[in-house]
């Protein structure tokens, strides 16, 4: 029982869904050839590469699919081809999803900026901006004093500044409101940090870039004027989210792409945002799609040989069929196929894993999704399952945004991209859902 506890434990921790990949991860699986064949190296690295003006890209997905790893290999490329990239995950250190303003993504590119490059530039234009607000943000940091403190003490306080952004909603506020004013002369103090920082990188680089990853997990909020946070941040706030002097890439909710506003992103970023679709595990018409299913078992083997490159992904399942349906039932999304993975292994003492064992993952997994969807949705549901298209309004936004509905994209035979959509493979087996679908399509 102990071994079989140690090496459940391994195996379980192996599917980890919340640690995106390294660049290089032996345990990578390049999907592009069953995701349309997008390549984050080609459409979003190259841009940088090869155009002779600063960038600013957007890049979208549904949360969970893989971006942050894709944006992991792309900065270990832009390293490879001499570009400085500063990357961080918004959400881990600066900003709260549930309440997000341009303000605070400003604040972070600062923090971030700073921090990593301290050592190669002169930091004295933002730290006399800092002083210059001294009086405004005093309250926000208690119990400092710039008085007499050091280059190296003053810079820490725009991390305090950030962390007080993101956990204490008071102070959040207040923060807003003293610096938002101010915002131009952040942009012109911090762009003064990087022309200085530009010119002595490390041996080796050229260009600066910084990617700004998890913006895509704020979350919608309709605010007074009828729009969405959303459009605030990027589309009110968009010339200064590109006003920094080096090459950008943020990441951004992925129902904002497909809004009525999609024109306005690509007028003003100068092109379309790069998405990240699903494994596409199964066709327009319903039909299961072998390729990438046998992708998805992939993802699902080099997990495994980490632990033991003789474990075989097959081999832990009781039956071929019972993996084959933890393929269709994740929707080609990767996150949803590892938590459904360790939901099996959770309730497993001892391998290989049972067709009831999986049942219990799906069924606990699924109700989750019947929990998201409010009861005037599962008719909108019903009619993207029957049409493979979604409507451009704020439902079907919110579904998109909440991973109801799920994007896939394929060439067809003339190398054009076709895009359809479908909802969760979990929905399906819903009452709510089935009544809805029955009621609009079922054959009189």
């Amino acid at each position: 029982m102990q071994q079989n506890f140690a090496l459940l434990k391994q195996i379980y921790n192996t599917f980890d869904p919340f640690r995106p990949l390294p660049a290089g991860d032996p345990a990578y699986v390049d999907c592009k050839e069953v995701r349309g064949d997008g390549d984050i190296l080609v459409e979003v690295g190259r841009e940088i590469l090869y155009s002779d003006r600063i960038t600013c890209q957007l890049y979208a997905g549904h949360r969970g699919a893989g971006k942050s790893t894709e944006l992991l290999r792309l900065q270990k490329y832009l390293d490879d081809q001499g570009c400085f990239v500063v990357y961080f995950a918004a959400d881990k250190e600066d900003i709260e999803p549930e309440d997000a303003q341009y303000t605070d993504i400003l604040l972070a590119c600062t923090r971030c900026l700073l921090e990593a490059l301290k050592d190669n530039a002169n930091p004295e234009p933002l730290l006399t901006w800092l002083k210059d607000r001294w009086h405004d943000l005093k309250d926000v940091i208690p119990n400092v004093s710039l008085e007499g403190l050091s280059v190296e003490k003053e810079i820490p306080l725009f991390a305090k500044i950030t962390a007080n952004l993101r956990t204490e909603p008071t102070l959040r506020h207040k923060i807003r409101e003293r610096v938002d004013p101010h915002t131009t002369t952040l942009i012109a103090a911090l762009n003064q940090f990087i022309e200085d920082a530009k010119k002595r990188l490390p041996d080796g680089y050229s260009q600066l870039v910084v990617i700004a990853d998890n913006l895509d997990r704020i979350v919608p909020i309709t605010q007074e004027d009828g729009r969405s946070n959303h459009e605030h941040i990027f589309l009110d706030r968009s010339e200064q989210l590109k006003a920094l002097d080096c090459h950008l890439i943020y990441t951004v909710p992925i129902s904002l792409v497909y809004s009525n506003r999609a024109t306005d992103l690509r007028d003003i970023y100068g092109s379309d945002a790069q998405v990240l679709p699903m494994i596409m595990v199964q066709t327009p018409d319903n039909q299961s799609y072998q390729r990438g299913i046998d992708k998805v078992k992939e993802v699902l083997q080099k997990r495994i040989s980490r632990v033991d490159s003789n474990l075989s992904i097959t081999d832990m399942f009781e039956q071929p069929e019972t993996l084959q349906q933890l393929c269709l039932m994740s929707g080609g999304h990767v996150r949803n196929l590892l938590l459904l993975m360790k939901e099996a292994i959770k309730y497993t003492d001892t391998l290989p894993i049972s067709k009831k064992v999986l049942q219990r993952s799906i069924s606990e997994t699924r109700i989750t999704y019947r929990n998201t969807v409010y009861a005037d949705e599962w008719l909108a549901l019903a009619k993207v399952y029957h049409f493979k298209q979604i409507e451009n309004d704020e439902r079907h936004r919110n579904l998109l945004f909440n991973r109801c509905i799920l994007e896939y994209r394929y060439r067809d035979a003339d190398e054009q991209i076709q895009c359809w959509y479908d909802i969760h493979p979990l929905i399906k087996g819903i009452k709510e859902f089935q009544d809805a679908f029955n009621q609009q399509f079922a054959p009189e």
